[in-house]
């Protein structure tokens, strides 16, 4: 069977339709939404297949949305209609085996069976062998910036079937629609879509290839690759190096102001940092990493936040549970505990808010065990509400034992029950 017809294969489509479902997303352009997806494929699914083969299909212009980032800046998403990434979507459940062999064993980034954890372990390994001096290379706007002609290129080595290849050009010329009006997409790759993550592991797989060549350690994830060296005169050397193969050979643009030679302990890498104990590089979160993991947690449990308090709970712990899986094997000990504790003292003051009236205050406090003189003085305090929920009164009312049968989690009892060593 050619290529193309295993990509248009009931079966496959079928396949690329669940997993977008799954992954629900906003609705495009045409505003169709993954709920009425399974209806107009139903619909149109035969047409839009003799479309493509007859190489008459134009895929729809993506929908701009941006992304706010940390430094204050934001990202540009291009977003697909939703018949667009069954298609693409379908491309890739069918060319991606035809590429992973092809690609480096330290590339971890949309990959069958990696992830960001295994990177870390193997940057780290690096590291503790003496590769601690690293060069950092940040490449500016690298979906937008990405030659397609040269990305064609690379695509025609190992997919022989031309129509594959002019539907994954027309993926990548298919525009942008900001404010009503639709620009062309001359360079790049819009971030977003269900092929964007394969086409630029293919792009950068270049980049893999040369270091390798050169017989340099290093680990990528996506557009984030970090190369280890023994000292810092070969650090700038490959730096210097690089840069001009990235710039003269990719056609892509790196960034001198964000790119770097550094240590570990001077370098954030898939939101994690790195520390020196004993002689060997450990992992931990990232400062940053820390900071917006508390602010969200602040959020949740602002006094002006709406929510209820179950709602607030269950909105905490799965924020709490996703954080800690992913940084499950840094060293955090410590910190979850003290996280915890604010954490703990935050839903006081919410519930102690909840409560409203010293009226209420006080027959909850009763309730919960408190003796009448100290529920009357707490309930009718005019102190504020950290100052409250710090007493032993309702550290007592609300005692973490409760908090923990209202189904609250805790940090750092999450944390030793996923954490892993390494």
């Amino acid at each position: 069977m050619e290529l193309l017809e295993k990509i248009l294969d009931d079966r496959n489509l079928y396949n690329a339709y669940k997993q977008v479902y799954k992954n629900k997303g906003a609705s495009g352009i045409d505003g169709v939404t993954v709920e009425e997806l399974g209806v107009y494929l139903f619909q149109h699914k035969e047409e839009i297949k003799e479309q493509i083969r007859n190489l008459k299909y134009k895929p729809s212009p993506v929908r701009r949305v941006e992304i706010p980032k940390e430094n204050g800046k934001k990202r540009k998403l291009g977003i697909p209609t939703v018949a667009d990434r069954v298609i693409q979507q379908a491309i890739v459940q069918v060319i991606t085996p035809l590429f992973e062999p092809q690609f480096s064993e330290t590339s971890y980034g949309f990959r069958p069976g990696r992830s960001c954890e295994m990177a870390i372990i193997k940057a780290l390994e690096y590291f503790n062998d003496g590769y601690d001096w690293i060069v950092d290379i940040d490449l500016q706007a690298f979906f937008d910036n990405v030659n397609q002609d040269k990305l064609i290129g690379i695509i025609r080595r190992t997919i022989k079937d031309g129509r594959v290849v002019s539907l994954i050009r027309k993926y990548l010329v298919s525009g942008v629609m900001i404010n009503g009006v639709v620009q062309p997409t001359k360079v790049g790759t819009p971030q977003g879509g269900n092929l964007s993550p394969l086409l630029s592991n293919i792009m950068l797989n270049e980049l893999d290839k040369e270091l390798e060549k050169r017989g340099l350690r290093f680990v990528r994830y996506a557009d984030d690759c970090l190369i280890m060296v023994r000292s810092e005169k070969a650090a700038n050397h490959v730096m210097q190096t690089v840069t001009r193969y990235i710039e003269n050979k990719l056609g892509l643009i790196v960034n001198a102001e964000k790119s770097k030679v550094a240590r570990p302990r001077d370098i954030k890498y898939l939101g994690f940092g790195f520390y020196s104990k004993k002689g060997m590089w450990r992992p931990k979160p990232h400062l940053k990493s820390v900071q917006k993991f508390k602010s969200k947690l602040k959020d949740i449990t602002s006094r002006s936040n709406a929510m209820s308090i179950s709602e607030k709970i269950t909105k905490l712990n799965q924020v709490i549970r996703g954080w800690i899986n992913y940084f499950r094997i840094a060293d955090m000990k410590e910190l979850m505990k003290e996280i915890g504790e604010h954490l703990r003292h935050r839903m006081r003051m919410c519930i102690w808010k909840y409560w409203k009236n010293p009226k209420t205050k006080y027959k909850a406090l009763r309730k919960l065990g408190i003796s009448e003189y100290e529920a009357y003085m707490v309930a009718n305090t005019r102190r504020g509400y950290y100052w409250t929920a710090s007493t032993i009164i309702l550290h007592m009312a609300i005692s973490n034992k409760r908090l923990k049968q209202k189904g609250l989690a805790s940090p750092l009892d999450h944390y030793q029950k996923v954490h892993t060593v390494i």
